[in-house]
């Protein structure tokens, strides 16, 4: 059986990533801030008992993280999906109202808290038969793509997590690990609201399909949930 641990998956495309991965026979490590409060995320895990085990995380939190992956011990895990991830609210109004202490928070989100469960999880992810580290990224963390400009928070956290993958791929590459940035698409979620252009399950299921036909030579590449490649 195969394992995947999830952050963020008390709702949207975590939420949907656990679903589908349960309903494909996967074990699936589903981790929130807050599990008590994951109605949903509850729901779905009754759903499918034995399969589906809720953790607590708060991916801010560096100690807790050291404490999940003592917790799970000398578990092994085959996929980790980076899922995780904010768009701070004082974005939206543009240059000249940059709110630094939210800028630092969605980095602490965004960009190093990927690489600290990269970090905290490589011997698991070591033991696992998949060895797949996958980091849910955006199109505004494109350079290349940039012609809108404005959401210097979330692009620029975006940007960093990409590069953060690609060193991943480099030095992980001897113990024959993968790293992947996907960008999910505009979703319908909280985050990419009631008008984004495609509903989760399409997202998710296309990342997966890609997913499971990665090789060593994708790793540090910049893909979309339909499997183009997209420039940095």
């Amino acid at each position: 059986m195969h394992t995947v641990l999830i952050t963020g998956a008390n709702r949207g495309i975590g939420l949907e990533f656990c679903r589908q991965y349960a309903a494909e026979g996967w074990r699936v490590l589903a981790c929130s801030r807050e599990p008590d409060k994951a109605d949903a995320l509850a729901k779905l895990a009754a759903l499918y008992p034995g399969l589906i085990a809720l953790h607590t995380l708060d991916v801010a939190d560096h100690a807790r993280i050291e404490r999940l992956a003592q917790e799970l011990g000398g578990e092994s895990i085959d996929l980790l999906i980076n899922n995780a991830g904010v768009y701070p609210d004082s974005d939206t109004l543009g240059f000249g109202h940059t709110d630094y202490a939210e800028w630092l928070q969605a980095f602490r989100i965004n960009t190093m808290a990927p690489l600290k469960m990269a970090e905290t999880f490589a011997p698991h992810l070591a033991r696992g038969k998949q060895k797949v580290i996958v980091a849910i990224t955006s199109k505004m963390g494109s350079i290349t793509d940039n012609a809108g400009g404005g959401s210097y928070l979330y692009r620029s956290s975006k940007a960093a997590l990409n590069m953060v993958v690609k060193s991943l791929a480099i030095d992980l590459k001897p113990g024959g690990i993968t790293a992947v940035v996907f960008h999910p698409g505009w979703v319908q979620t909280d985050m990419g609201g009631p008008n984004a252009m495609i509903p989760a399950a399409q997202s998710v299921s296309g990342m997966r399909k890609m997913i499971g036909r990665l090789t060593a030579a994708d790793s540090g590449k910049f893909f979309g949930y339909d499997g183009q490649e997209i420039l940095w």
